[in-house]
């Protein structure tokens, strides 16, 4: 069970990309509100230079990057990344465009929360909008769910749907989920931080 913070304080969170990092920049935007009851302690990428370490160090918050080709295995990449990662002290991780597998001592120490652009258990993997669209599906959508060991298998939060039109791009059909991934992004990581997560037997509730 992951436990908010004290009444007058802010839950603290670490978050992961690999991107542009438009699900930070949400993310961002809605912690300037002392209401929300977020405080994004550091923004983690799995490489240099991308633009979501710009929008951290832009907003004044803390970013680190822990890339796998610079361990030796990927056991060492997740311990390295969890020492990073606690450096913070976060009440849980949020996974947004995050497009590594994480490992079992991350996964064993913080709950994460990670978005997703399509309705789980549909389309998982790192080309869900593609997929969709290869498979004529005719709505798709996002989920918010908590990671577990599997690739996009976790408990689900909750879902937005979007209807697929018959003229979609992978572009323009990604940037119609992202309409509704980043508002339902802020709603469920601001629910758990002020209310808690908990996390059994295969299930996650916020209260």
């Amino acid at each position: 069970m992951t436990a908010p913070a004290g009444p007058h304080e802010p839950t603290g969170i670490v978050v992961l990309v690999s991107g542009s990092g438009t699900n930070l920049q949400a993310l961002i935007d809605a912690a300037a509100d002392p209401a929300y009851g977020v405080r994004i302690l550091a923004v983690g990428g799995d490489r240099a230079g991308i633009t979501g370490l710009h929008r951290a160090g832009a907003a004044g918050i803390p970013a680190f990057v822990c890339r796998v080709e610079d361990h030796d295995s990927r056991a060492e990449w997740d311990a390295a990344l969890t020492g990073r990662i606690g450096d913070h002290a976060p009440a849980f991780v949020v996974s947004a465009g995050f497009m590594k597998l994480l490992g079992p001592e991350v996964l064993g120490r913080w709950t994460v929360l990670n978005t997703h652009p399509a309705l789980l258990p549909n389309f998982p993997g790192a080309h869900a909008v593609r997929d969709a669209l290869a498979a004529g599906a005719t709505e798709t959508g996002c989920t918010v769910h908590v990671v577990d060991a599997g690739v996009d298998t976790g408990p689900v939060l909750a879902q937005a749907r979007v209807a697929v039109a018959p003229d979609d791009t992978e572009a323009s059909l990604h940037e119609r989920i992202k309409a509704v991934e980043h508002p339902l992004l802020v709603e469920i990581v601001g629910r758990a931080a002020r209310e808690g997560i908990t996390v059994s037997d295969g299930k996650a509730t916020i209260p």
